[in-house]
C-alpha cells in the first residue's frame, strides 16, 4: 500500500495521482473533514484499498465497482452501500472537483459524474456519454436516488431493487443494473435480473464481467 495520511481536497485523487508499476494503488488512511448537504461538519475516516486501471484512455482511473464472477454478493442492504460499497466516499470525492466515469464491458464513457450526498439520496449526476461501443445504458437513470431493498427511494410503485434482486440508482427500473444476481450468457428464463447492459445486449443478455472507474477531468 501507498501510505497518505490528512491529504488535502486537491490531492486527494486516489490513481489519478498515486502511480505504481504493478497496477494497484491504494489509500491507506485519511481524515478529511467534509460538510454534507450544509447541515453539519463532521469527520469522515476512509479506510479503503482501491484499485487503479493505469491503462484504459490514459490511466489514471480509480475503481469503485468491479463484478468478475458470483463469488461477491451485491443483494445487500443500505448500510453495506453506505459504507462497504463506498457511497459517502465517491460523493466526497466527485464534490471536490470535475470527474468522469468510465463503464467497461466494451465501454460507456461520460465525461460528467458525481454523487449527491446522503441526505439528497446519494443521487447519481452523470451526462455528456461518449460511445465506446457499448451504448448509453446510464441517462436513464441520471437524476435517481440509490435504492437497495430495505430503502427504497426508485420512482417506480414497485421496489426495483427487491424486483431484479440488486441496488442502484433505478429509474423505472433499470436499463443499467452492474450489481445484480451473477448469471452470465443469454438467458431469457427470468427477465431482466442479471448483471446487464440493456443498450448493448438487451435484458436477456447477462455480462461476465462489468466495471465502473472514476478520475478527475482535466
Amino acid at each position: 500500500c501507498v501510505s497518505v495520511k490528512m491529504l488535502s481536497a486537491e490531492n486527494n485523487n486516489l490513481c489519478h495521482y498515486v502511480f505504481i508499476s504493478s497496477m494497484f494503488a491504494r489509500m491507506v488512511e485519511a481524515y478529511i473533514w467534509i460538510q454534507p448537504c450544509l447541515r453539519f461538519i463532521y469527520l469522515l475516516k476512509m479506510f479503503e484499498c482501491r484499485y487503479c486501471d493505469m491503462d484504459s484512455s490514459g490511466g489514471g482511473w480509480t475503481l469503485f465497482q468491479r463484478r468478475m464472477d458470483g463469488t461477491v454478493n451485491f443483494y445487500r442492504p443500505w448500510d453495506y452501500y453506505k459504507f462497504g460499497f463506498g457511497l459517502d466516499n465517491i460523493h466526497y470525492l466527485t464534490k471536490q472537483r470535475h470527474y468522469g466515469l468510465r463503464v467497461n464491458k466494451h465501454f460507456a464513457r461520460y465525461s460528467s459524474f458525481s454523487v449527491n450526498a446522503e441526505c439528497d439520496g446519494y443521487k447519481l449526476q452523470v451526462s455528456e456519454f461518449i460511445n465506446g461501443g457499448a451504448g448509453d445504458a446510464l441517462t436513464y437513470h441520471n437524476g435517481q436516488k440509490f435504492s437497495t431493498f430495505d430503502k427504497d427511494q426508485d420512482p417506480d410503485s414497485r421496489n426495483c431493487a427487491r424486483l431484479y434482486l440488486g441496488a442502484f440508482w433505478y429509474n423505472e427500473c433499470h436499463n443499467a443494473n452492474p450489481t445484480e444476481v451473477y448469471r452470465w450468457g443469454a438467458d431469457g428464463t427470468i427477465f431482466a435480473v442479471g448483471v446487464s447492459w440493456y443498450q448493448w445486449k438487451g435484458h436477456d443478455y447477462f455480462l461476465k464481467s462489468i466495471s465502473m472507474k472514476i478520475r478527475p477531468v482535466q
